[in-house]
Formats: C-alpha cells, sequence, structure tokens
C-alpha cells in the first residue's frame, strides 16, 4: 500500500503480486492467464538475520516463487499514480537501467488506474513477454541479458502522486469520469529475479494526462526480494506454497482465460531493447539444456473480456 496523505488525502495505491500460469514459452501469443491468489508477502525486517546483507539494506518485501513459476503485478486505486516497475534494476517498459525519476523523454512508467496490470516485459505493441522467476548467475534473467551483470535480482516499484491541484481540477470538478478497472532447473543460486517468458497479449497504454501531471517531491518505492522454495522456509520457517498448475492443465479443466480492452486508450510500441532478449525457453535450448518442461502449446477455449465498456448498455436497433 502506497499512500501519500501530505499530497491528498485520496491519494492511496494498492499493488498486488499475484501467482498465475506459465504460459507456452513458443513464440505464440496468449490472451491473460487467471490469478491464482496473491503472493503472500513478508517484511524482510522481520527476518533481518537471515537475509543476505544488501537485502537488509534495501529493506522491502520478500515473497517465495519456484523457479520456472510466473507472477503478474495488480494495482488498485481511483488516485491516478505513475508507477515504475523493474526487474533487476530494468525498466519493465523500455530496458533502460533504473533511475528513480520519471523520464520525460520516453514514457517509463504506468499510469494506474488506466492500467489495470501488468504482466511481463514490453516489447512490442501490444505484446509483452511474461514475468518467470529463474535463479541468478545463469544467464536467463533481463538484467543479466542487458547488463552481463547478476547483481541485483527481485523486483522494484516505485510511485508518484498525481499533483493535488490537477485532481482536484480533472476529477473533483466532474471534467474528467474516473475510470473504473473492473520445472525442474540446476542448483538453486543465492537469489532470484525475472526473465522474459512466453508472449502475452497486453497493451501499455500511455500517459494521457500529460508529464507535467506528476508529483515530482512526492514518491515512494518497495524491493520486492524474490526467494525459491528452499531459501523461503530457511527465511521463515513455512512451507512455500505449492506450484500452480500449467497452462496445459489449466486449459484442459475448461477454465477460462481473459481479453482486456479499452478502446479510448493508446498503446506503448514497446521496447527493442527488450524485444532483442532471448526467452527462457530460447536460452535453455541455447545453454544446451533441451526444450523445457511443462511447455507445451496450448488453444485456449474460453475466454472471457475484459474492459472499459464492460457493463454499457447496448441500445440496438427499433
Amino acid at each position: 500500500m502506497f499512500r501519500f496523505p501530505e499530497v491528498h488525502p485520496d491519494a492511496v495505491c494498492r499493488i498486488e503480486l499475484q501467482r498465475t500460469l506459465r504460459i507456452p514459452d513458443d513464440n505464440r501469443d496468449y490472451p491473460l492467464p487467471p490469478g491464482l491468489a496473491r503472493f503472500s508477502l513478508d517484511h524482510v525486517d522481520d527476518y533481518v538475520n537471515r537475509v543476505p546483507e544488501a537485502w537488509a539494506r534495501h529493506g522491502g518485501v520478500l515473497l517465495a516463487m519456484s523457479q520456472a513459476e510466473a507472477l503478474w503485478i495488480n494495482f488498485h486505486g481511483d488516485y491516478p499514480m505513475a508507477v515504475k516497475v523493474a526487474a533487476g534494476k530494468i525498466d519493465a517498459l523500455t530496458g533502460d537501467t533504473w533511475t528513480n525519476a520519471l523520464s520525460p523523454k520516453h514514457q517509463d512508467y504506468l499510469v494506474v488506474p488506466d492500467q489495470p496490470w501488468l504482466d511481463g516485459f514490453c516489447v512490442e505493441k501490444g505484446l509483452i513477454r511474461q514475468f518467470v522467476a529463474m535463479p541468478l548467475g545463469e544467464g536467463y534473467t533481463a538484467e543479466e541479458q542487458l547488463t552481463g551483470k547478476a547483481e541485483h535480482g527481485g523486483i522494484q516499484l516505485m510511485v508518484y502522486p498525481m499533483k493535488a491541484p490537477v485532481y482536484e481540477q480533472r476529477f473533483r470538478r466532474g471534467t474528467e469520469i474516473l475510470f473504473e478497472p473492473c520445472c525442474e532447473m540446476a542448483a538453486p543460486a543465492p537469489e532470484m529475479g525475472l526473465a522474459p517468458g512466453g508472449l502475452m497479449r497486453q497493451e501499455i497504454y500511455e500517459d494521457h494526462y500529460g508529464f507535467d501531471a506528476w508529483d515530482k517531491n512526492a514518491h515512494s518505492r518497495c524491493f520486492v526480494h524474490i526467494l525459491n522454495s528452499l531459501q523461503y522456509f530457511a527465511v521463515t520457517g513455512r512451507e512455500p506454497p505449492a506450484r500452480p498448475p500449467t497452462a496445459k492443465q489449466y486449459s484442459d479443466a475448461g477454465l477460462p482465460w481473459f481479453e482486456y480492452y479499452a478502446a479510448d486508450q493508446k498503446a506503448l510500441d514497446g521496447a527493442k531493447r527488450l524485444a532483442a532478449l532471448d526467452s527462457v525457453a530460447a536460452r535453455h535450448i541455447k545453454q544446451g539444456a533441451g526444450p523445457m518442461s511443462d511447455n507445451e502449446p496450448v488453444s485456449p477455449s474460453l475466454i472471457k473480456k475484459l474492459g472499459s465498456g464492460k457493463g454499457v448498455v447496448r441500445e440496438g436497433e427499433f
């Protein structure tokens, strides 16, 4: 929960990290997979004597993920926020190295609540590559592929609220309607990061408020550390969650996938730096490990439509 009471009493944003299916990494594009419940988060400060010294400096929270497990990030809140998301200090929208500031040259942040969620690295207009957890030091993560180093890992979040006068003018006075959001791997590495997985249909929307709408003097950030199952048990003393089903198991059960539409929003083009990265499956083969397990193509038969037009009554003809 990010709160900015010094800016405005309504300036609150909640961010959830959701467990999900790992979609097939086969260069086909898939609809949105489901959320399979929130990841349980623990405060790093509660386990400061059991985590690496660098983690204690970072603060933030920690969660458990199995190797090659996927996640997506869910955003809640009516007060507009500019949210930066990075993996291993690589911006998930641009592929650039993390900075605390918002970039005035090219959009390196999401606009919430216009953007209801983010499932991966923005590689093309309308396409992302899914966030997949992989151990640092084996060359899979976006961080390692772009910098040659396995240094940071984890997820970095930073939130900037809209300036209070802009919010009051645009929303409080009724000039604008609020959006209603509707594998088995090698031995464990010391830390985990996020690598690009399968292709998914998802648009990352342009900032239609303008760069000057955001309060650059008010911001808050959080470092999300990722532990594998053995590390999580060693740190917390609790069993990690069970692995989620595979995409094939889920589809074979006839459960729904999703498509999201927001016809009034423009999508970003995607980052060439991110598009050039190897996916997890491609790097698996390059490193001589052969095809990934649990990576069979699926053909989702039940796809539910979501979006800002949901619930609108159609007049029809009469």
